[in-house]
């Protein structure tokens, strides 16, 4: 059962401050958040944190994800591994944008040590602003699926 509003939020010993800020951000819009990420500095593998993210988005817990990591590359490939899960790492508002307009993108994937806070915040606040547009994009998201 989906349940709308509600973003889990993982990360690596890397990004925990800027995922503790990405959360309070999404929780004042009204976003009930699913923080799964560690609270202690030593290092952690952020494969397994990419992983328990994403499958609470694609078990139907969660309706999105923000994942952070040092780049944000990681432990988006290792999100993308669970089947039903589009999540794209961005550096910048349009790409947040275009990920969920074109590619119907359920996760974000955020670089800790890529972007500051500010523009992190940003980033999030496109991606949780934009719809799926459908059409020849809806195409294009089943040729993924498949």
């Amino acid at each position: 059962m989906t349940i709308e509003k509600r973003i889990v939020l993982s990360s690596d010993h890397a990004a925990i401050a800027l995922r503790q800020s990405v959360a309070d951000h999404v929780a004042k819009q009204g976003w009930e958040v699913i923080d799964i990420g560690p609270t202690s500095p030593e290092s952690t593998h952020y494969p397994l944190h990419g992983k328990a993210a994403a499958e609470a988005v694609a078990s139907g817990d969660c309706q999105l994800g923000i994942i952070l990591c040092g780049t944000g590359q990681g432990i988006m490939m290792a999100a993308n591994k669970v089947p039903g899960i589009r999540c794209g790492v961005c550096s910048d508002t349009f790409s947040a944008r275009m990920i969920r307009q074109h590619n119907d993108a359920n996760m974000l994937s955020i670089g800790a040590r890529v972007v500051g806070e500010g523009t992190a915040l940003d980033i999030v606040d496109a991606f949780l602003s934009a719809e799926f547009e459908g059409g020849r994009h809806a195409t294009r998201v089943d040729m993924i699926e498949a």
